[in-house]
């Protein structure tokens, strides 16, 4: 064969492969600090409630109102959490909150009544929530534009993957007891966790980026060949925003929703059980194919959310929602929990892409830190109230029957929040009648 031309080699020599955008590295470190959360703590917690409730005797109503401690201070906190967020970027505040979550389960492993159960809650609710969702959440808005909703479900994913990562926690916590598994995985937060954080930034423009990897703009040539500018509308700022009906509504769809997930990651577990006759072991793996379900609704909602109407895609998972907790409400057979994972487990992953999308999308990035602070101390009231209620209508009912079906019918009302959520017209910059 004969040798390729000095020019053409020359011309192959110069390529290089294209460097991967930073940005994407920015939901990487997400994603790995939700699935640590999830596969210790967040989806972890339906076994340690069968364990500590086997220990103490301690009632569902009591373990549950800990998760619900744990949901409520993201909310109370919120919009400090946002403020700090927006002030000092999301690598110092995920770093001081993996040191927290750390240090809370070392306190954990040490309880020996309710106060210090519930105190040790307090400690790893801050730790979770200044290094987890709402972090993560805020990092990819600030580095994605067009690839939003995907930059976000791909951090999500993290809480799936760790979520399935679930019955490795179940099968430390039946060999070590739980009070070891609680001081490891504090160890282990703090040595996983605190690197990976390091790796955060703010801003594309931190590096010379610009937002999904486009290329910077070009000034024109000729300003003068510039068509006249419209008036600039801008980002809403947080006053701005809560003026808006749209902020309200989506505030109420996402506690809407939250009511059915806070309470399955409390009493699924639990329900499988006293229900259905599952073991331990039978009933994380139930856990395990609905996080699986979850991470793949997640990896194709992103891509689903960035190209169709966000507010239709929300009301058809809510929805959802509702239809998969009346089926597990009511479930005699293992076909009817494979439907409520598969239903329940897709719009779970659909929508919470689409949740902080949506709200940068209607409001803008400027303020999104407190605009999501905000909104938190309305969404507690779905992670807060979602595991009371299950809980305490099981111990007054003997079943989660009656608690189920209610969450159910609360989790439908968010398909009307999401339905009258229109987006708000932009605000005109200041200098345009302002």
């Amino acid at each position: 064969m004969a040798d390729a031309a000095p020019g053409a080699l020359a011309g192959r020599r110069v390529r290089r492969p294209a460097r991967v955008f930073y940005g994407w590295w920015v939901v990487a470190v997400g994603g790995a600090l939700q699935a640590l959360q999830a596969a210790l703590l967040g989806q972890a917690y339906g076994a340690y409630v069968v364990l500590l409730r086997d220990e103490f005797g301690w009632s569902k109503t009591l373990l549950s109102a800990a998760s619900s401690l744990r949901e409520a201070e993201s909310g109370i906190l919120g919009p400090v959490h946002g403020t700090l967020l927006d002030r000092f970027g999301p690598r110092k505040i995920a770093s001081a909150g993996v040191v927290i979550l750390g240090i809370g389960f070392m306190l954990f492993s040490r309880v020996q009544d309710p106060l210090q159960f519930y105190g040790a809650f307090l400690v790893m609710s801050v730790g979770a929530s200044m290094s987890g969702y709402f972090t993560a959440t805020f990092a990819a808005v600030h580095w994605f534009e067009r690839r939003r909703a995907t930059a976000i479900s791909l951090t999500s994913a993290g809480f799936a993957v760790g979520g399935m990562c679930v019955p490795l926690t179940v099968l430390a916590l039946e060999s070590l007891g739980w009070r070891t598994t609680a001081f490891l995985s504090g160890v282990l937060i703090i040595a996983a966790g605190l690197p990976l954080a390091q790796l955060y930034r703010h801003h594309p423009h931190d590096l010379g980026l610009e937002p999904d990897g486009a290329p910077p703009a070009r000034p024109a040539r000729d300003p003068a060949d510039l068509p006249p500018a419209a008036p600039a509308s801008r980002d809403f700022t947080l006053g701005e925003a809560l003026r808006t009906p749209a902020f309200w509504l989506i505030a109420f769809g996402h506690a809407s929703a939250l009511f059915v997930v806070s309470s399955m990651a409390v009493h699924l577990v639990s329900h499988l059980r006293e229900a259905l006759g599952y073991t331990l072991g039978q009933a994380s793996a139930v856990v395990l194919a609905l996080t699986f379900t979850f991470m793949v609704g997640n990896l194709t909602g992103g891509f689903i959310g960035d190209r169709v109407n966000k507010r239709a895609f929300l009301v058809a998972c809510m929805a959802m929602h509702c239809t998969g907790l009346l089926i597990l409400s009511h479930a005699v057979a293992t076909w009817m929990v494979a439907a409520f994972v598969v239903i329940h487990g897709l719009a779970w992953g659909w929508r919470g892409p689409q949740m902080s999308a949506i709200r940068a999308d209607y409001f803008g990035r400027a303020a999104f830190g407190k605009i999501m602070g905000v909104s938190a101390m309305v969404i507690i009231t779905g992670t807060v109230f979602g595991p009371l209620i299950a809980g305490a209508l099981y111990d007054r009912t003997g079943n989660y029957r009656l608690g189920f079906d209610v969450l159910a019918l609360i989790a439908l009302s968010g398909s009307i929040f999401f339905l009258l959520a229109r987006r708000p017209s932009p605000p005109l910059d200041r200098q345009h009648g302002r």
